[in-house]
């Protein structure tokens, strides 16, 4: 497919970016700590960490693997915590350390947690002591050698420190009991980092970054392989995208997207180190009352989030008492950004949200919309510089414009494979370099790329495809549902048919007045033959719904 799209780039932005003008991940880091030593790169539940503090942590923390665990270039070791100060201080130790991150949501069950363990042959884990016991359950049957234990107040300054241990272990109980034999805690393992001279690793571009692991949506996870070059490559197309608005050292972003979750990685944690930016990290945004106090005490100029996110925060009615003045930009990623809160939402903040889309296997950005857009557009935007897409039938030709076909992307940030999976990875990455992505899109003639479904989720109806996100669409407008989620089930006259379940906003809501709207604006065909109201959608760790378990 021709680069039609690079005509509908703003101004200025560059249709290639070069993946080689940093040697590694650790060389760009070395370069802001530097840079942006005295500014603000993290504030959680009221402690702030400098540029210059996190270079120093990070570096003693980089010290204890390297000086005192004796690891060697390329081990594994794990991060297991969400959005605490601890959490950038590691990631960014074991990078400088030589080792490759492997990230872990700390909600994992046992079963899941010891999977991604054995196959990734991670040599050691930092967890959350609320996180321990599950680490407890399944270490003696993983690789693990070496286990720190943080606590949340750790990096906390007293009074405050003590305040908080006493809340979470004593009054909220939210450590279950754990043994781990041989542990270290993180305190002490930071003064022995500290006591260490440090040299810093040589790294270069091929070297493994992150094995960061997919959602399992097709059975096991699996642990894409994330380069130095992929990582620096993807966020400085995001920095290409983004330079029009942002102003190094003076933006503020909201981070309520977990760190470990590849979105927030990157388009958060990395992309604002880059721009010495300062990340507020919200530890749980489930927390409403909590996250609209966070939100109201920064003048925060980016956010970051899902479609859910988004919607839940539009539901709280304080939430419309938040200063918007400074918001530069809101960005959706992850999923489907519905129509309804896109509008919702920039009727309220007086700014846009605006939709991306990427996967873990790109690093994760592919396309952008332009930052310039002046509202909801439908679109999951254009491919960001330096990246190819192609449109591609089932039986991989390409497709012309306004085909509806598999996305296909080619670019530096694309992952090296999956690890340890030869078969999956050739099932996925060709030996020319494009990533089949799974999803079905479409390109108009300006290059903007319209997100259809993904693959495995179309509906088939009497021969007829029908696109969840369409149906989606549709009820999540309609007064008094708060959300939808739709699949095809099993039927031996239509093959399938649709399905909704539905959470209400609205308790008065029927199926009946369902069934009237979805009359007034869907085909026939697409019209929901059973709907199922709930009390809640179950969701992955980042808000996304999961319509496979639904199915």
């Amino acid at each position: 497919m021709r680069s039609i799209w690079l005509n509908s780039y703003e101004p200025g932005v560059p249709a290639t970016i070069n993946p080689d003008q940093y040697a590694s991940l650790n060389d760009l880091f070395a370069e802001s700590f530097l840079k942006y030593k005295e500014f603000p790169a993290y504030t959680n539940m009221g402690q702030t960490l400098s540029y210059a503090a996190l270079e120093e942590q990070s570096r003693h923390f980089a010290a204890y693997l390297k000086n005192k665990l004796n690891l060697a270039k390329g081990d594994r070791f794990a991060i297991m915590m969400p959005n605490v100060l601890q959490y950038p201080i590691a990631m960014l130790g074991i990078l400088r350390a030589g080792c490759t991150v492997v990230n872990f949501n700390p909600m994992y069950t046992p079963d899941e947690l010891e999977h991604q363990l054995d196959d990734s042959q991670a040599v050691g884990i930092i967890v959350l002591e609320n996180f321990a016991h599950t680490v407890a359950e399944v270490i003696a049957r993983t690789a693990v050698k070496h286990v720190v234990v943080t606590r949340v107040s750790d990096i906390l300054d007293p009074p405050k420190s003590i305040i908080v241990n006493i809340v979470v272990k004593y009054i909220k109980r939210m450590i279950p009991a754990w043994n781990i034999p041989g542990y270290s805690w993180y305190k002490d393992i930071m003064a022995q980092g500290a006591a260490t001279q440090f040299t810093e690793q040589v790294v270069n571009g091929t070297d493994l970054a992150y094995l960061q692991y997919t959602g399992g949506t097709t059975g096991r996870a699996k642990g894409a392989m994330l380069t130095h070059r992929n990582m620096v490559a993807n966020l400085l197309q995001a920095s290409a995208w983004l330079s029009k608005i942002l102003t190094p050292g003076k933006e503020i972003v909201i981070t309520a997207l977990p760190l470990y979750h590849i979105f927030s990685l990157t388009a958060n944690c990395l992309t604002f180190i880059h721009y010495g930016g300062h990340n507020i990290l919200i530890t749980n945004p489930r927390d409403t009352k909590a996250f609209i106090k966070d939100l109201k005490r920064f003048k925060f100029t980016i956010m970051t989030g899902v479609n859910t996110l988004f919607n839940l925060l539009l539901n709280q009615p304080k939430f419309a008492t938040v200063d918007f003045s400074n918001l530069k930009i809101s960005l959706g990623g992850g999923m489907a950004v519905q129509k309804i809160v896109a509008e919702r939402w920039q009727l309220l903040t007086k700014s846009p949200l605006l939709e991306a889309y990427g996967l873990t296997e790109t690093s994760p950005a592919a396309c952008i919309n332009p930052m310039n857009l002046k509202g909801y557009n439908g679109s999951i935007g254009l491919p960001i510089s330096s990246t190819e897409i192609s449109v591609r039938d089932d039986n991989n030709h390409e497709l012309g414009i306004g085909d509806i076909g598999e996305l296909c992307i080619r670019g530096p940030q694309v992952m090296k494979g999956y690890w340890q999976q030869e078969a999956e990875t050739l099932n996925v990455l060709s030996a020319d370099g494009w990533l089949h992505t799974g999803d079905i899109v479409k390109v108009d003639s300006n290059g903007f790329v319209f997100l259809v479904d993904r693959k495995k989720d179309v509906i088939v109806v009497s021969g007829f495809k029908v696109f969840p996100n369409d149906i989606e669409d549709v009820l999540s407008a309609m007064p008094g549902v708060l959300e939808v989620a739709v699949v095809g089930v099993p039927d031996p006259e239509h093959g399938e048919i649709v399905k909704a379940f539905i959470v209400k906003k609205n308790q008065n809501l029927t199926e009946q007045s369902v069934l009237d709207f979805c009359h007034q604006h869907l085909t026939g065909y697409k019209i929901p033959k059973v709907i199922e109201f709930r009390d809640s959608l179950p969701k992955t760790n980042v808000g996304k719904i999961l319509r496979r378990a639904l199915r």
